[in-house]
């Protein structure tokens, strides 16, 4: 049996060390409208900070479209063809994301029935729509296939029956993946990397769960077993671990073969492999984006190669970018209200700045220690740079943006923070936590802006409620 591996680390984060570092943009962690006028205010698409804030208010997710889109169309290039790059809406999700990644050729993966119906909402073609999700129920699994979605992973034994009667019931044969945990381990967060053996996603490769599974589906009312699924987790620098997750699905793919015949009508529709996403971006200024199509080649050359080295034809591969699509293209805008000096437990001093967000509106550093680049954003900084935590206002310590930076003890009320690549999984994961609602996201470009998603207000918070007024005079409590 194929033994598990890990693969190395990332570098740690190195600060800014000195005012004019701090002055200077990182612009590729930035999106690509990002521009610093002369006075030092930051441009995004073309709109002053100081007038998407006059507008909209903070915090606000501020996004770039035409980075976006170049980004959608840089992954379709790289991997020779849009249908193969399929765009991972959990990072994040609107009717008019969905709209932009149709407009750009790409594909979609949901993890949700309410993912799904936002897509459908957005008029994207089901046909491009890839299902996914540990847990699916009957009621998501009906509406997929009712749908006509191109193909739902597998991932568990129950779901191959459950998915056998709603397909059955509706009279068709749904085409699936099934999801593999190959054993390759890359040192990113416990809880986004999802091939190791210990959690909840797919079969074991190694226990031989997986083949199993892939024979079952092929001997299954009412589905069509198209190929194969594996996901080595998120925000990972090394290319490694996709080529060598490839080659052992590749094994698994080479028995596949002959255990269903390779001239059976289920061995000819075996065709895809799905390697996830999980390319990784940078969030500070020493690190660098996986490159892409260094990625790409590597990845479709190491498939082909395999494919060979085994006699088999080589399958066509899907990709599963999220973050790296929709990570960089947003900044999110926060006003300082509170700065307090604090001694610390070494005799130190620590700034802390308090914006008007926080946890709400990124729960990442709380939950996964995740480290953001933050800069004034209004003029230049001109003061001393001091040890500094840029924190929120929920009523919890925990609730920090910034653990540790640098930053010029000039920074005052009023004044406005930008902190970069919240473009993915901070406005999905975002909360009405101390009821500080959901902040707006707002399009840039061309020296315009508009809302995509408003502001979330008290009203709708009320909205949801059913107000002891309103209730039937014979309701309980």
């Amino acid at each position: 049996m194929d033994p598990e591996v890990h693969l190395p680390q990332v570098p740690l984060r190195q600060r800014t060390t000195t005012l004019e570092e701090f002055n200077t943009l990182p612009t590729h962690v930035f999106p690509g409208s990002a521009r610093v006028r002369t006075s030092g205010e930051l441009e995004l698409g073309g709109v002053p900070v100081t007038e998407l804030v006059e507008t909209y208010g903070t915090p606000v997710f501020v996004m770039d479209e035409a980075d976006f889109r170049s980004r959608c169309r840089r992954l379709a290039a790289a991997f020779e063809g849009g249908q193969y790059v399929h765009y991972a809406s959990k990072a994040f999700l609107s009717v008019t994301v969905a709209r932009w990644v149709a407009e750009e050729g790409l594909a979609l993966d949901v993890a949700s029935q309410g993912e799904l119906e936002i897509a459908l909402a957005a008029g994207f073609p089901a046909e491009r729509i890839t299902v996914h999700g540990n847990n699916k129920s009957v009621a998501f699994l009906t509406v997929a296939v009712q749908a006509g979605v191109e193909l739902i992973v597998i991932d568990s034994v129950e779901e191959i029956g459950r998915l056998s009667e709603v397909a059955t019931a509706a009279g068709v044969t749904q085409d699936v993946l099934v999801r593999v945990k190959p054993g390759v381990h890359v040192d990113t967060h416990e809880f986004i990397a999802t091939s190791h053996e210990d959690q909840k996603f797919g079969f074991s490769l190694a226990s031989g769960s997986a083949e199993r599974a892939c024979l079952a589906v092929a001997d299954a009312a009412g589905m069509r077993l198209r190929g194969l699924h594996c996901h080595v987790g998120s925000q990972v620098f090394e290319a490694d671990g996709f080529g060598l997750a490839a080659d052992r699905l590749l094994g698994l793919w080479a028995r596949l073969l002959d255990e269903l015949g390779e001239e059976s009508a289920d061995a000819s529709a075996l065709d895809t492999l799905d390697l996830g996403g999980g390319y990784g971006i940078a969030y500070t200024p020493d690190q660098e984006e996986l490159d892409v199509e260094t990625v790409a080649s590597d990845l479709l050359r190491r498939v082909r190669q395999a494919a060979a080295e085994r006699g088999i034809d080589s399958p066509n591969l899907n990709v599963e970018p999220g973050r790296a699509i929709a990570g960089p293209s947003t900044v999110t805008l926060y006003t300082v209200g509170t700065v307090k000096d604090v001694h610390t437990s070494d005799d130190t001093v620590r700034r802390y700045l308090s914006v008007d967000g926080g946890m709400s509106d990124n729960i990442r550093p709380a939950l996964y220690q995740a480290e953001y680049d933050c800069r004034l954003a209004n003029r230049h900084a001109t003061g001393t740079l001091v040890p500094t935590r840029v924190v929120g206002s929920h009523c919890e310590s925990g609730d920090i943006l910034i653990n540790d930076a640098l930053m010029p003890d000039d920074i005052v009320a009023g004044d406005i923070l930008a902190v970069p690549a919240t473009g993915a999984y901070c406005y999905m994961m975002s909360s009405r936590y101390n009821m500080l609602t959901r902040p707006p996201v707002v399009v840039v470009g061309d020296g315009a802006s508009r809302v995509m998603i408003r502001r979330e207000t008290v009203a709708d918070v009320l909205a949801l409620e059913n107000m002891p007024e309103n209730m039937p005079e014979n309701m309980p409590g």
